[in-house]
């Protein structure tokens, strides 16, 4: 008792007007302070109550936030069918397949149709892990704590990943539908796949690094790199199954009469029915505060394929991107699109707003950070992809909400999440328009040479 009267005594007063120790530890006299902090009083124990019996957001749910929310928009892409991506990082390849089924039955007069998600996500994880294990003979010649040999043993393969993995896979390998290739236990749930894939290649890492260090030819290391992914191909048609070649598939119009049956090849399948240029006609933008604007960035190894083109985008205010995205709308082009998906979201109601929660009031402090802020110290990035359906326009042509599909399964809004303008402003990253809806000064941007950024870049 007489060491922490003494502490208190004659501790110093900071410029808060607070008393305080020099000891940079939490010693006995700060601890008492921060014990007398907090009152416990009434409204504190009632709040206590509440806090320790029940969800965090259940208590900071604001009830007024779910008025003049209603699923009236201006602009509106049809579609039919909700997906599920169901316990896997695929958000990215079903926001890939949505954009372009919804094109593919409206041009094509198709009832509703899914692409086989497990399909693509076969060659992604293929095409992973042989970008792994060359980047392993790329970097041979580096120490293990190198920055770079570092981050590619913590992240040998990701079930997640971004629109230039879509492109890539997409145009390589085409598209079957969803009957040709079901889901399988392991695409719905990744976890453990992704946990034994990570493994596997971290050992066939260390060994190829060696061979390397004694001396082996490149021929022998090539070699060497097809056995193990020999080993990963069957790993993969074990969990997965394995794709088919080609496929007997009989088209129906949107009255379920048989229009023509026919055998393709996945490529071939592609090619009729959506023929997208993935790779040239679409432009991907970000919104990052904490870069300069109208430039192009690039981030190194960020790509889900050896020979595939690395993340590469626009940095842009969130205007310009909006505006371009209400063009696309309006022209009945969906978007994929990219968000910070687990901030002010209202699952149950299938609304994000920032008026959903109100934590300030529940804890009695301000939660302040602006977008640039919330990237610096790493409270915000982009963590979903969805597909950007509509838009709602007010008298003078300015947005008050948009509208997402989602892959999370039936739900609210049928599947669909609805957005206050205000939250895509602070929670939209990333938007991948249609070239011909892109003004000229902006595709003139893309002239630029990309900055390279390194793969563990704070905002990726």
């Amino acid at each position: 008792m007489k060491k922490l009267i003494f502490s208190t005594l004659f501790c110093a007063v900071a410029a808060t007007g607070f008393c305080v120790t020099p000891d940079k530890g939490i010693d006995e006299a700060m601890m008492a302070r921060l014990r007398q902090s907090y009152k416990n009083d009434a409204n504190d124990k009632a709040i206590s109550n509440a806090l320790r019996g029940n969800d965090i957001d259940a208590l900071a749910t604001n009830a007024d936030s779910k008025n003049n929310l209603d699923d009236n928009f201006t602009y509106r892409v049809k579609s039919k069918g909700i997906t599920n991506q169901k316990s896997s990082g695929r958000c990215w390849l079903f926001t890939g397949l949505n954009m372009l089924r919804s094109q593919i039955m409206a041009d094509n007069d198709m009832p509703m149709i899914e692409f086989s998600q497990n399909y693509n996500f076969f060659f992604d994880q293929l095409e992973k892990a042989n970008l792994f294990l060359q980047a392993m003979i790329d970097t041979a010649n580096k120490p293990e704590d190198d920055q770079t040999v570092d981050w590619l043993f913590a992240h040998p393969i990701q079930d997640g990943g971004q629109y230039t993995g879509i492109a890539d896979n997409l145009m390589k390998y085409g598209i079957v539908p969803k009957s040709v290739m079901v889901e399988t236990y392991s695409s719905s749930n990744t976890t453990k796949l992704r946990k034994m894939l990570s493994r596997r290649l971290r050992e066939d890492g260390l060994k190829l690094r060696r061979m390397a260090a004694k001396g082996a030819k490149p021929q022998a290391l090539q070699a060497e790199k097809e056995q193990m992914l020999q080993g990963v191909y069957r790993m993969l048609a074990l969990t997965l199954g394995v794709p088919p070649t080609e496929f007997t598939w009989t088209r129906k119009d949107s009255k379920g009469n048989i229009v023509s049956k026919k055998t393709y090849t996945p490529q071939e399948f592609y090619k009729e029915f959506a023929g997208n240029d993935l790779k040239n006609d679409y432009v991907m933008f970000m919104n990052d505060p904490t870069r300069e604007y109208y430039k192009v960035y690039e981030i190194d190894l960020d790509r889900h394929a050896y020979d595939g083109k690395n993340w590469t985008y626009v940095n842009l205010p969130i205007d310009d991107i909006k505006k371009m995205a209400i063009e696309s709308l309006k022209n009945n082009q969906m978007m994929y699109s990219s968000w910070d998906s687990g901030k002010f979201l209202d699952r149950a109601a299938g609304t994000a707003n920032l008026d959903n929660y109100d934590y300030d009031s529940l804890f009695g402090m301000t939660f302040g950070m602006d977008k640039a802020d919330r990237i610096r110290t790493k409270d915000s990035g982009s963590t979903h992809a969805m597909t950007l359906v509509a838009v709602d326009l007010d008298e003078n042509g300015k947005p008050v909400k948009w509208m997402v599909e989602n892959s999370w399964g039936p739900g609210s809004n049928e599947g669909h999440v609805i957005m206050t303008d205000d939250w895509v402003n602070e929670y939209l990253y990333r938007l991948v328009v249609n070239k011909k809806f892109v003004p000229a000064n902006i595709m003139k941007v893309l002239d630029q040479k990309p900055i390279l950024l390194p793969a563990w870049d704070n905002m990726f």
